[in-house]
């Protein structure tokens, strides 16, 4: 009998972006792929996938995939059989979506760390240097923030979010506390528990070899206490506010012609203001947006400012444009926020499967 192969998460990632890339085949139900899906994926339900042979190329690797890899096992066994080079993803979608892998950018006095959560297109850091380390918009896997710093060498002694998150839930109160770090969030956004208020302009040193500095700058819009941070002058760490896809969506909070404005002038008078050169590092990934195994997401602000049609816009284009595209909120968000906020005594790993498919947050 041909056999195929059984492979992980973490092989498939480092194979995606390739010229030699695999062939993702989803054997889900189409509802099912269309609630979540690894970007660029080809969907042949398992029940059609006799009759549909002839999409599927034979000069490529074939990779299975399904929620949890049973049915996606059943497919890789029948392509095997008549004579495709086939994988199975083990684990499935389950798998895809606790994938992490991180990219690191040098920066001056330190490095940044991307720490890339796969199957949300989530997007947190870990600014380091010296002995010293800050994470910014990490997950509730906290594991993954400690092991980045003990690779390096550095002790967490601060955490940050760039806004209360609607899409995912913060690890940021839970890492802090486990750290003993302080933890920092702009009080302009609704939090009920203990943590040190963020000031606009207000500036922090990681000291260790050289110094390294992140700025704070409040830039309302996603919501009313996003804020950015920008690191050595030469990063900009820029939460929700703007993407190398997009730019946030003002319209989560229900006041979609407020935020947009708020949006437009935190966008022209924050970021755009900055050097061509300053590399902007987001929050979130779209589903378009390719991710190559050790390549930070991310662009320059000139780039953007040149490839963005959103960022050109004057004010008031902006705010037709970025009501015209508000939506109703997705699933789960209110929970997420509720959770955030700090009102959900719950633990946060008892409502991971609020976070399940992808991150909205793009306009």
């Amino acid at each position: 009998m041909t056999m195929y192969l059984d492979v992980t998460a973490e092989i498939v990632a480092r194979e995606l972006g390739k010229d030699e890339a695999p062939f993702l085949l989803d054997v889900r139900e189409p509802e099912e792929v269309a609630a979540w899906a690894i970007p660029g994926i080809v969907n042949i339900p398992l029940g059609q996938l006799q009759d549909r042979l002839d999409e599927i190329p034979r000069d490529r690797q074939v990779v299975a995939v399904c929620a949890s890899g049973n049915r996606s096992g059943v497919a890789a066994s029948v392509l095997a059989g008549i004579g495709f080079d086939t994988a199975n993803l083990v684990g499935g979608m389950q798998a895809w979506g606790h994938l992490y892998d991180t990219a690191t950018v040098e920066v001056p006095g330190g490095l940044v760390v991307q720490v890339r959560r796969r199957g949300k297109g989530c997007l947190s850091y870990v600014v380091g240097s010296g002995g010293e380390a800050a994470v910014v918009d990490p997950s509730v896997d906290v594991d993954r923030y400690f092991d980045v710093a003990a690779a390096h060498g550095w002790r967490i002694t601060r955490v940050f979010d760039t806004h209360l998150h609607a899409d995912h839930l913060s690890g940021a109160r839970e890492l802090a506390e486990l750290a003993g770090a302080s933890l920092h969030l702009n009080p302009a956004d609704t939090f009920e528990f203990p943590y040190r208020p963020l000031a606009d302009g207000e500036l922090f040193t990681l000291d260790g070899g050289a110094e390294l500095s992140v700025a704070t700058l409040h830039t309302p819009g996603h919501t009313l206490g996003s804020t950015v941070y920008l690191v050595s002058g030469a990063v900009l760490l820029s939460g929700d506010t703007l993407f190398v896809d997009g730019v946030g969506r003002p319209d989560l909070a229900e006041r979609a012609e407020e935020f947009a404005r708020n949006l437009h002038r935190s966008l022209a008078e924050r970021v755009l203001t900055l050097d061509d050169d300053v590399l902007v590092l987001p929050a979130h990934y779209g589903e378009q947006v390719p991710v190559r195994w050790d390549e930070p997401v991310g662009a320059p602000v000139g780039h953007l400012r040149s490839s963005l049609p959103p960022l050109a816009l004057d004010e008031s284009a902006f705010v037709t444009w970025a009501v015209a595209r508000a939506t109703d909120r997705p699933p789960h968000y209110q929970q997420i926020i509720t959770a955030n906020m700090g009102r959900t005594s719950f633990p946060s790993a008892a409502l991971a499967y609020l976070e399940e498919g992808p991150n909205r947050c793009s306009a």
